[in-house]
């Protein structure tokens, strides 16, 4: 409780502990936007080959035929125009009355080496449209969501190393002005190939803004309404997915709605000078004399000035003299595993991390799938979150952390592998149990968060973090393929993505519980934690 009682001194969560979190969350909004921003960058919309006639020939026919695609593009087995193939040679006997449009086996076809025509009524420009990635280029389209979320599990893996490192507010600062930047860059792209690159990047930043937002934030507000002030932190992120919706329905061209969610970024970069670093951190660095002057800044911001002052280098060294004490000068991910309950705590969560990127993104990914409108989808899909988040907020509040991880994730499995004993013409049921099963994801994420800044120490709390969000970038990136799967073995996707949420859930049960505990600032505290814990 040593860092509490210097947090109550300058004033437990006054005015400077509220903009301080106001402002971390707002990187929330945008950092959602960023994430499913594939489902409309990259929407496809209808399409048919372009029909390559000469305009002479055009001109000529149109009068007499009326609908030309009647004469050159064959169907589809569900009547629609086949995307990727045209006719040889005009079929004039589909103009006669009895005249009977088939699936072309009964006529020779060929690729579109014209192009393709697209239904702009829906979205005026996306990536695919613009670098015509169908029939066999729509596996750039899947590769430019697989890189993004590379960018993510680069940006997991190293960023939270430098966060422990050099400290919160720094990386903060500059995830977001590499967000910023690069998402304005992206939106000058030429080729699917500078797209890609260009998200990456984002991919590797955004992982910045949101480990550092969230655990920024938990190291500055007292113990007994953290769980209240992260759940509203991720409401926050709920939020950004209905923005989401709504910007993507107000601008339909792709490069100015990558531009619109990466110029709040540029102001975040501007405001983040203003936080102080976080003093937990500069504590646990040693690096007191800093830690002072932020301390003395809150109270002073707070209304408590003469305690501030009152303050010193000896108070602060004797009431954290445990945690210092055992505060190695240096810590590496190998700190994660050196004892038996870093261990434990760190294999479970690697699962929990994986199983719900995973399924989430198993879920998400392909909202155009789901047979409805992709903007009330969205809409749908981020307002479930809503109750979802609530809900688990109660229960992290009143019965657990470990209970609120675990059900959350067995409840989503569950859900998701009832799906497939549903048959097709019961769409909108299906639709509706995959959106209370990514609610239950949703909560279960909004527990990780919180349930993993508790159970890691300051001393590689970020470090750990960074582990942890590096599994869900794997899994994230392994969704699309299991999905792909799909088309040889249709119940094998929805299997796959339930089964792993069931087999997290039970792992959930092996961590410690946390609920009112205070965050442990060094790996000592976690050992004799887990000493206690019912599940050694």
């Amino acid at each position: 409780m040593a860092f509490e009682d210097l947090q109550e001194i300058v004033g437990g969560f006054g005015r400077y502990q509220v903009v301080h979190v106001l402002l971390l969350s707002f990187p929330l909004l945008f950092t959602a936007c960023n994430n499913q921003l594939q489902n409309f960058v990259a929407a496809v919309p209808d399409h048919h080959c372009r029909l390559g006639l000469d305009h002479n020939l055009k001109v000529t026919l149109e009068p007499l035929v009326g609908d030309l695609v009647t004469l050159y593009v064959p169907v589809d087995q569900q009547g629609r125009a086949d995307k990727c193939r045209l006719y040889t040679a005009p079929q004039w006997h589909l103009l006669w009355p009895n005249g009977t449009r088939g699936n072309g086996s009964g006529a020779e076809t060929r690729p579109c080496t014209d192009g393709w025509e697209y239904d702009r009524s829906q979205f005026s420009a996306t990536i695919v449209t613009e670098w015509d990635l169908v029939c066999e280029q729509k596996a750039l389209k899947r590769m430019a969501q697989s890189i993004y979320m590379a960018g993510l599990l680069i940006g997991a893996i190293v960023l939270g190393r430098l966060s422990d490192k050099y400290g919160r507010r720094t990386l903060l600062l500059w995830s977001s002005l590499l967000v910023a930047a690069a998402g304005t860059c992206c939106m000058f792209s030429s080729s699917i190939a500078l797209f890609c690159f260009w998200r990456f990047l984002s991919g590797v930043a955004i992982s910045g803004v949101l480990a550092n937002t969230y655990f920024f934030a938990a190291e500055s507000i007292p113990t007994r309404i953290r769980t209240g002030v992260v759940t509203a932190m991720n409401y926050v992120y709920v939020f950004g997915q209905l923005l989401l919706a709504g910007l993507a329905f107000l601008i339909r061209d792709w490069r100015w709605l990558q531009f619109a969610v990466s110029l709040p970024y540029f102001v975040i970069f501007l405001y983040s000078w203003w936080l102080s670093e976080s003093a937990r951190w500069l504590i646990m660095n040693k690096k007191t004399e800093d830690a002072l002057k932020q301390l003395r800044r809150m109270a002073r911001i707070n209304g408590r000035r003469a305690e501030g002052e009152n303050l010193t280098n000896e108070i602060i060294k004797a009431k954290m003299e445990d945690e210092l004490s055992n505060a190695r000068d240096s810590h590496s991910i190998l700190d994660l595993f050196r004892t038996p309950g870093m261990c434990r705590i760190t294999c479970c969560l690697m699962i929990v991390w994986f199983s719900m990127s995973f399924s989430y993104y198993g879920l998400s990914i392909d909202l155009q799938g789901f047979g409805v409108d992709i903007y009330l989808i969205q809409v749908i899909f981020g307002a479930v979150d809503i109750p979802a988040k609530f809900i688990g907020y109660i229960f992290m509040s009143y019965i657990g952390r470990r209970f609120t991880q675990s059900f959350s994730l067995i409840m989503a499995g569950c859900i998701i592998v009832t799906n497939i004993f549903l048959p097709q013409d019961m769409q909108t049921v299906k639709m509706s149990l995959a959106a209370v099963g990514k609610g239950c994801l949703a909560a279960a994420f909004s527990c990780a968060f919180q349930y993993t800044a508790e159970l890691f120490p300051t001393v590689v709390r970020l470090t750990g973090l960074g582990l942890a969000c590096t599994m869900a970038r794997v899994g994230a990136i392994v969704a699309p393929i299991v999905r792909m799967i799909g088309d040889y073995v249709p119940f094998m996707p929805m299997a796959t993505y339930g089964g792993i949420a069931i087999v997290a859930g039970l792992a959930a049960c092996c961590l410690p519980e946390t609920r009112n505990m205070p965050l442990p600032d060094n790996i000592a505290e976690v050992e004799r934690r887990c000493v206690h814990s019912s599940f050694q």
